[in-house]
């Protein structure tokens, strides 16, 4: 009897805890938030970068979503938005959701099952009208139709089994898009059934989302408005949050240097340094010289000195890695003790130079011949300052290497023409699944895959991993096919990024994620509390 009182009384301790909270959470109040950069559109579904994503997330609405008030993106945090309820049949081939009723667009027509339709239309390439760009086309390959019945119900039907594709739909860059507004208009202008709206996009200068009043969800948002203002430098943006006139950093922009910095100059405000799942890694153009070679391939495999970049542009506190975010961060990376095994990922950085300068013997170069290299790199310091420390490295195995520094505005069409023999880049993953990293990075016809790098044989295995519903059986085959895309010299990881946001104390709910910088800007459930 004593023990049910006391099981009684911890359960009213904890409703009435819950119901605190609940009733301190505000209502009123504008988010300032610095960008760091100009979003090229608003169109989620046609873009890559994260300055598109937190800005016009809050815009929108997808299926399903990571629940954002947990910190690791799994399947196991996965919960409605536009779907009510999803089921698969019992073979894993068809995946059926169950729609909101009474959701409508902002302006003011309903949502139905058909801008579901038209959306998957969009990223498999069957819509009339195409996306200008379509970089998440890779993930939904394995589609093989869609059918509505009616207006509240839609079903996926694949080719074969694939459980990472509910972690795919859950990511901020999935919306669903509005079947009655062109695109066009959505790269200006975007009409979505999220906790905001847009009010303002002025390029180069800011952006203003205000209150969306007849949001489905009751009660939400909490905020009247966020504003984005753009400030290219990082410095001068670091400085303005510190002096209050922003609530909250630009997610994922404060680096480990600036964030002993923030923490000294204003010891009130709030930050949280978390993984990214970003890495600094290296393209090769597998199709010219020097890299058509592989001994040349396996030698600058062999040459890295990930230890050395980390202190160098980190202060140690990045993390190594193959090509999937490393545990504890990430749920698919390989343990320590399988990395070793890989080419440059051994204790004995001086054997593996060693190894590589007998190959760069054997290709004819030396220290009287040096191979002259250059490493071409964004005009940013988050790529430059790594291809820097990079080509002081390469000097070790008798490359003797210069930068090539390429303006932003040229950088992505100098990668998808291969106008480059090596460059240094940053890739950021929008899901921690090997679906997403293996189908966007290496398949050989994603628009994504940067490096051109095709392997058939290793693309068959893609396939294997995804249909595997076993999740240990499918671990095991994921570090396999990411120890031979190692070996292979695909795509060299160097690091994987930390970094940190920081917020005013006064600004409550807000959860930074810690396996992407891509899926946790909804911001209907940040308030203020200025007691």
């Amino acid at each position: 009897m004593r023990s049910r009182v006391a099981i009684w009384a911890l359960a009213v301790v904890a409703l009435l805890g819950w119901c605190d909270q609940a009733l301190a959470q505000k209502s009123g109040g504008v988010l300032r938030i610095f960008h760091r950069d100009n979003p090229t559109s608003a169109s989620i579904l046609e873009e890559t970068a994260v300055s598109t994503v937190v800005a016009f997330m809050p815009v929108f609405n997808n299926l399903v979503v990571f629940d954002p008030s947990v910190a690791q993106n799994s399947p196991d945090s996965i919960i409605p938005d536009l779907a009510e309820s999803w089921t698969w049949n019992d073979d894993k081939t068809e995946l059926t959701f169950k729609l909101r009723k009474g959701v409508t667009w902002h302006d003011g027509f309903p949502f139905t099952s058909s801008d579901v339709e038209c959306t998957f239309n969009l990223w498999t390439g069957r819509a009339r009208t195409k996306l200008r760009s379509n970089p998440r086309g890779a993930w939904f390959g394995n589609i093989n139709y869609i059918r509505a019945p009616n207006d509240y119900e839609v079903t996926i039907h694949l080719n074969r089994p694939q459980p990472a594709l509910l972690s795919m739909l859950a990511s901020g860059y999935s919306p669903i898009y509005p079947c009655h507004v062109p695109l066009a208009q959505m790269r200006t202008k975007p009409v979505g059934t999220g906790p905001f709206k847009l009010d303002t996009f002025s390029q180069f200068d800011r952006i203003r989302l205000v209150r969306n009043p007849n949001y489905w969800k009751e009660g939400r948002p909490f905020l009247d408005a966020i504003e984005f203002s753009v400030v290219t430098s990082r410095s001068t943006a670091l400085l303005s949050f510190v002096a209050g006139r922003y609530d909250m950093t630009f997610p994922n922009d404060v680096t480990m240097a600036a964030l002993r910095d923030v923490r000294r100059q204003s010891p009130r405000v709030q930050c949280e340094a978390t993984g990214l799942n970003n890495n600094t890694n290296l393209m090769l153009n597998r199709d010219s010289p020097p890299f058509d070679n592989p001994d040349i391939r396996r030698a600058l495999a062999l040459a890295l000195d990930r230890h050395g970049f980390m202190e160098a542009l980190s202060d140690g506190s990045g993390t190594i890695g193959g090509h999937l975010l490393p545990p504890p961060d990430g749920r698919w990376g390989m343990s320590d003790e399988k990395l070793a095994e890989s080419p440059g990922y051994g204790p004995d950085l001086e054997k593996n130079r060693e190894a590589a300068r007998e190959l760069m013997r054997k290709a004819g170069y030396g220290p009287e011949r040096p191979l002259p290299l250059k490493i071409s790199t964004r005009a940013v310091s988050l790529y430059r300052s790594p291809a820097a420390v990079l080509a002081n490295q390469l000097q070790e195995i008798h490359v003797d290497a210069t930068l090539d520094v390429v303006e932003t505005s040229h950088w992505f069409t100098r990668l998808e023409r291969r106008d480059y023999a090596l460059a240094l880049d940053n890739t950021g993953n929008a899901v921690d699944d090997p679906d997403q990293t293996f189908y966007e990075t290496f398949s050989c016809r994603s628009e994504r895959n940067y490096s051109h790098y095709c392997n058939p044989e290793i693309e068959r295995l893609f396939e294997t991993q995804s249909s595997e519903l076993d999740v240990d059986k499918r671990r095991h085959l994921v570090q396999e096919i990411d120890s031979r895309l190692l070996a292979d010299v695909a795509r060299p990881p160097i690091i994987w990024n930390r970094a940190a946001t920081c917020w005013q104390p006064y600004v409550k709910g807000y959860v930074p994620q810690t396996n992407s910088s891509y899926n946790g800007f909804r911001f209907e459930d940040v308030w203020f509390d200025r007691r």
